[in-house]
């Protein structure tokens, strides 16, 4: 980072802890969080920043839109670094993860897991719909990743990962409904959410609502539904249970797979978070939050695409979602001693909260980002501030960086989908722009060299890291580049 912005930030840290008045600095109700200046980030020597992309010959999709759209940004800025991290990221999922026939179908691997996840999928693809209307052949491969997941769902509602054709998985042995269509069998309210996200954006972007008048669609929304409906809980412990056989506590589920206790209070259970974690309480806030929005959004598609049944279907969806708002009211805010009401990770029905929040998207961090409570929203900056804190239990503080981290990855791991969280969440002004530099700072000073995104990082030693191949991670730092120029915000990348 340059002197100046290097001497403004920490003007604007320092001045935050004396207690200085000024429109541009953090406060309590703001929602800000102080950007740390202490880190010692590694550095690298010279480098060429030859691309780590495939040869154009070995990539899976070549976007014309895309392509430009590279092109354009790359232009634009002057930091070689980052030119060249978001030259390898943002196509990163086109050129190693789609495997598209060309008409109806694209399968999308998550990236070193050669297996669809809904929630992987959709995230991976949806920086891409902005350009569906610059490239008929890129909205035809996002359309196939459409019905590939209505299909999906089809198979099996309660499943969170897919193989490619009936091959089996080695989770195989699982203590569930395995079938040979399936990677994994962890329920997650994501997981069809991001179905729904995906198909929405898809739609409002390219007008093409055919997709809304298959067979596919309707069964599609009508499985969500019950599935949403039966984990509720209301009708006793419901058909979905899950065990495995394994060392890692939070791969499994207690009380002999249905999990622990939950007080049927009209949110819906999620046996495990979108980290394929279980959950310890079972209404995992911010995927009850993002079913809520997620079941609007279909029933919107359903009042404007009329088929037969569909008006049935979509005021179904609106008193669920009305039904689940009304209990994430009641039950979701936690009165915190310092940071006032925020939103509990998870909670069971009975009063018992769980405060901490994990890396993945959907993430306390990241509701603003999806659109699933305002950005202004008073409860979510306390918890905004909350969850960026050493209070959270899954915040991790190093040498060279901090970041939120999870169970899945464990101890002192970071993940960078936390740090762009936080970029995408920082508020359009002077402080939020100082936010998102020294995230993105961070991001390019920890990548280990390699030019893309990782799962978790260490905080003490970016050359450790999970996943060299993490498809989704990559993606969404390009989208991030991509918010921040257009945006008109060129300087602040320039800057660093």
């Amino acid at each position: 980072m340059k002197k100046s912005l290097s001497v403004l930030l920490f003007a604007a840290v320092a001045c935050s802890f004396a207690g200085c008045q000024s429109s541009s600095q953090p406060s309590a109700a703001s929602g800000a969080i102080p950007v740390e200046t202490s880190f010692t980030l590694p550095s690298e020597s010279a480098t060429d920043y030859v691309s780590r992309r495939p040869p154009v010959e070995e990539r899976l999709f070549v976007s014309k839109a895309v392509e430009a759209k590279i092109a354009a940004v790359k232009k634009l800025l002057t930091n070689r670094k980052l030119a060249w991290m978001f030259e390898n990221c943002l196509p990163n999922t086109l050129d190693t993860t789609v495997h598209f026939d060309g008409d109806e179908d694209t399968f999308v691997y998550t990236g070193d897991i050669h297996a669809m996840w809904l929630r992987d999928s959709g995230a991976q693809v949806f920086p891409y719909v902005a350009l569906c209307k610059d490239d008929p052949e890129l909205a035809r491969l996002i359309r196939g990743v459409i019905l590939r997941q209505l299909k999906c769902v089809n198979i099996d509602p309660y499943a969170n990962a897919f193989n490619m054709g009936p091959t089996g998985s080695e989770w195989a042995t699982d203590r569930t409904a395995m079938r040979p269509e399936l990677h994994e069998r962890k329920w997650e309210i994501d997981s069809p959410c991001y179905v729904i996200r995906l198909a929405y954006a898809y739609w409002k972007q390219t007008g093409d609502d055919s997709l809304f008048r298959t067979d596919e669609w309707r069964m599609a929304v009508a499985n969500i539904l019950k599935t949403f409906r039966e984990q509720q809980l209301k009708d006793g412990l419901g058909p979905y249970r899950f065990q495995r056989r394994t060392e890692r506590q939070l791969d499994t589920r207690c009380n002999d797979g249905w999990g622990a206790p939950a007080k049927p209070v009209g949110l819906i259970a999620s046996a495990f978070r979108p980290s394929d974690d279980a959950t310890t309480f079972s209404f995992l806030v911010p995927s009850n939050f993002f079913a809520v929005a997620e079941l609007r959004n279909a029933a919107e598609i359903l009042r404007s695409v009329k088929v037969e049944g569909s008006d049935h279907l979509a005021a179904d969806c609106t008193a669920l979602a009305d039904e689940v708002a009304a209990a994430l009211k009641e039950y979701a805010v936690y009165p915190h001693p310092k940071y006032g009401s925020i939103y509990a990770f998870e909670v069971d029905g009975f009063g018992n909260a769980l405060l901490m929040d994990d890396a993945n998207v959907p993430s306390l961090l990241a509701m603003s980002y999806l659109g699933i409570v305002p950005a202004d929203d008073p409860v979510y900056l306390n918890t905004r501030r909350f969850v960026w804190s050493t209070d959270n239990p899954y915040f991790f503080r190093g040498k060279a960086f901090e970041g939120i981290g999870g169970p899945h990855v464990g101890y002192d791991m970071a993940w960078p989908m936390s740090i762009i969280m936080r970029a995408f969440t920082a508020a359009d002004d002077a402080a939020g722009d100082a936010e998102v530099a020294w995230c993105i700072r961070t991001l390019v000073a920890t990548d280990a060299g390699t030019g893309f995104m990782h799962e978790g990082v260490d905080v003490n030693n970016p050359r450790h890291f999970t996943r060299s191949w993490f498809a989704w991670a990559n993606t969404l730092f390009g989208e991030l580049i991509l918010k921040v120029v257009d945006e008109g915000k060129v300087e602040l990348l320039n800057n660093l």
